[in-house]
């Protein structure tokens, strides 16, 4: 019996005894991965971080494979190891989807849309939003007007977010009062040290259950689905979020749930050019192996390959494809649908490569406004949503 099959959700075990020993060894030979990997992540603590550990002892526990895990402060310094190829992965935030737009912090001479792939992603009882100190007076997100709200220099996925989270309740940035900070980890010691009351994080991050035992304290205000203009609001700054029923996290247990926007995180990927066989290997491990790392760190049992949408906003890598078609779980609707994503990327690529041939401006301020233009026009001719202008 294929390794793949054994394994149908973790649950056949079981059942299936006496051919558990057969499965890992077909299982064994089909994943190749070297001696080393390096992948980047979110600061330490992060709940990013913490599940890329846990998948990194996996590896060595199954495979012999020593995996390094790069903390980065922002987006671009987790995508540039990638990039330069010191790193073969990243388990990114949404960032992953702007850098392949090419927008924020990714519309620069330097960046551009980049060419990432997914591999596996994490959808588990926590969401990522905006949390607010207790001591403020906050009941709602409307109540954050006039109210310190974190931001990080060199990451838009964070400050979208946050500014999407404002706009559920009809704010702007000039509604608040916007405190920057050089990192992820800066900004939430900034909500410890009272520089700031409210920041993006998942609810079962490091930095928030830190914040959660400090003087502070931090929730996380709700966003009810039914509130249909306040979503509309969300999902024009931030297509990728939904209404999510979150069970995990400060004040947050299955009998008091919250609907919090969340998205998939960590986002385990790498660049289209990673090699198919070590990108197969790489989540092929990950879904036969899964019962060995689901409990290594919180909200690790979200990359369980049942919670994978197959049909999300960034293309599979076709190693990651080939996995699935193993597992039984990629359907033509799934292929149609990267494809037509993969097309998007290819769109952006052509549009970004005419754009610098055409003398674009050197100030980096009509550089990104001619890019815009650019990159929208380049959207609507191929048929494309522009989504983020």
């Amino acid at each position: 019996m294929h390794c793949f099959k054994q394994w149908l959700g973790g649950r056949a075990f079981a059942l299936a005894l006496p051919a558990l020993a057969l499965s890992g060894a077909v299982c064994a030979q089909d994943i190749k991965l070297p001696g080393t990997l390096t992948l980047t992540a979110y600061d330490t603590g992060s709940s990013g971080f913490n599940m890329a550990i846990a998948v990194g002892k996996m590896f060595k526990d199954k495979h012999g494979t020593d995996m390094r895990v790069l903390p980065a402060g922002n987006d671009v310094a987790r995508l540039a190891p990638l990039r330069a190829n010191r790193a073969q992965a990243s388990a990114m935030g949404i960032g992953s989807f702007f850098a392949q737009e090419g927008v924020f912090e990714f519309a620069s001479k330097e960046w551009g849309p980049q060419p990432l792939r997914l591999m596996l992603s994490s959808t588990d009882c926590n969401a990522v939003s905006l949390a607010v100190t207790k001591d403020v007076g906050v009941k709602e997100v409307k109540d954050l007007k006039g109210k310190r709200v974190g931001v990080v220099v060199g990451s838009p996925a964070l400050n979208q977010n946050a500014f999407a989270v404002l706009a559920f309740a009809g704010l702007s940035t000039a509604d608040v009062k916007l405190v920057e900070f050089s990192s992820y980890g800066a900004m939430w010691k900034g909500i410890v040290n009272n520089e700031v009351d409210a920041a993006i994080a998942s609810t079962i991050s490091g930095q928030a259950k830190e914040a959660e035992t400090s003087p502070r304290g931090i929730f996380y205000p709700q966003t009810p689905s039914a509130d249909k203009a306040g979503w509309a609001r969300i999902n024009k700054l931030a297509p990728y979020y939904v209404p999510h029923k979150t069970t995990c996290g400060p004040g947050l247990s299955a009998q008091a749930p919250a609907e919090i926007p969340s998205y998939p995180y960590p986002i385990f990927m790498a660049y289209a050019s990673q090699p198919s066989d070590l990108v197969y290997s790489i989540t092929k491990s990950m879904i036969v192996n899964y019962a060995s790392y689901k409990d290594g760190a919180p909200g690790a049992t979200g990359l369980e390959l049942s919670r994978q949408n197959l049909s999300w906003v960034l293309p599979y890598h076709e190693g990651a494809v080939k996995a699935f078609r193993e597992a039984g779980v990629w359907k033509p609707e799934h292929d149609a649908h990267n494809q037509k994503l993969v097309k998007r990327q290819d769109t952006l690529a052509g549009a970004w490569a005419g754009f610098n041939k055409a003398n674009p401006p050197e100030d980096k301020d009509s550089f990104r406004k001619a890019w815009s233009t650019a990159r929208s026009d380049a959207l609507k001719k191929a048929g494309f949503d522009i989504i983020i202008e």
